[in-house]
């Protein structure tokens, strides 16, 4: 459950990858436009944690990138129809800029006119998939709204990205997470959709096991490992990350929308004793799959 007194960490940060950590994509990276990320930054003071990087777009890719990463998946969503052909062209626009080193993923908000349209035009642009987060969204993911959404990219061979798992929940949201999300519900997406790629953020917290279990038998579903493997949110059992299909299971950090040091996950991942092999998927090779860019 999120709340204003979560904390922030002090702690030490490095200025390039972690030893033992060779190369690495970070496959979740949210970006805004300016006034955005303000209202971002206000709302994570009033409901959640303080955030430590407050960084403007252009800023947060070369960040990460001046510190050895090899490539940034670049997120966003719509908060409100109307808002999202913008946020295409955005997206679209600050990526160019970071050409080969930086995917950015397109946004619509479900039920709103011309949904279709707008994806088309934002893939056209060049942005490689959609991002929607049913927490901000409150979206039924077996609402008739979202077939047009999930046909596009599967006809289209974009990956999807869901958060749809239940935590972190917050009462400041419209809409109860727990009343929208489970694994359930997404089992009968992706069963219906055996074509679309669908990736789920956060390991699919709180819910781990019956993510990790999805992921293990539907070959259309990965997870992102997004906040939760820094010792920061309550877990019941630590995760073992040998238990999970490593070719479905993918870095991301949620920067810069944290309350710690950029390398904590990193840091935390070098110290699993995984194979050198199995960290490499990981790290990096998995996310160059789903998102479809050469590294």
């Amino acid at each position: 459950m999120l709340n204003s007194d979560l904390p922030v960490l002090n702690d030490p940060e490095g200025d390039r990858l972690p030893d033992g950590v060779p190369a690495a994509v970070d496959a979740h990276v949210h970006v805004f436009p300016p006034d955005l990320f303000s209202a971002v930054w206000q709302w994570f003071d009033e409901n959640a944690w303080s955030i430590r990087y407050r960084l403007k777009t252009r800023e947060v890719f070369n960040f990460l990138i001046n510190r050895g990463l090899k490539h940034v998946v670049a997120l966003q969503y719509a908060h409100r129809p109307g808002i999202a052909e913008k946020l295409n062209q955005y997206m679209a626009n600050e990526c160019r800029a970071f050409r080969g080193k930086v995917t950015g993923m397109a946004t619509v908000f479900p039920g709103e006119d011309d949904a279709g349209k707008i994806l088309r035009r934002a893939f056209d642009a060049g942005l490689g998939g959609v991002k929607l987060h049913a927490h901000v969204q409150c979206f039924d993911m077996g609402a008739e709204e979202m077939q047009p959404i999930y046909e596009i990219c599967q006809a289209q061979h974009k990956p999807l990205i869901m958060h749809v798992g239940r935590e972190p929940r917050s009462p400041a949201y419209r809409c109860d997470p727990y009343a929208l999300c489970n694994a359930g519900r997404l089992e009968q997406v992706l069963a219906a959709y055996p074509d679309l790629r669908i990736c789920v953020p956060h390991l699919g917290f709180d819910e781990l096991d019956d993510y990790r279990r999805l992921s293990a038998t539907y070959d259309n579903l990965w997870l992102d490992t997004a906040m939760v493997l820094t010792d920061y949110f309550p877990l019941a059992e630590a995760v073992d990350l040998r238990t999970y299909r490593p070719d479905r299971i993918m870095y991301g950090s949620d920067f810069p929308n944290i309350p710690y040091a950029w390398d904590r996950e990193l840091k935390w991942l070098s110290q699993t004793g995984l194979s050198r092999s199995t960290l490499d998927r990981l790290l990096w090779q998995n996310a160059a799959e789903f998102y479809d860019f050469v590294v």
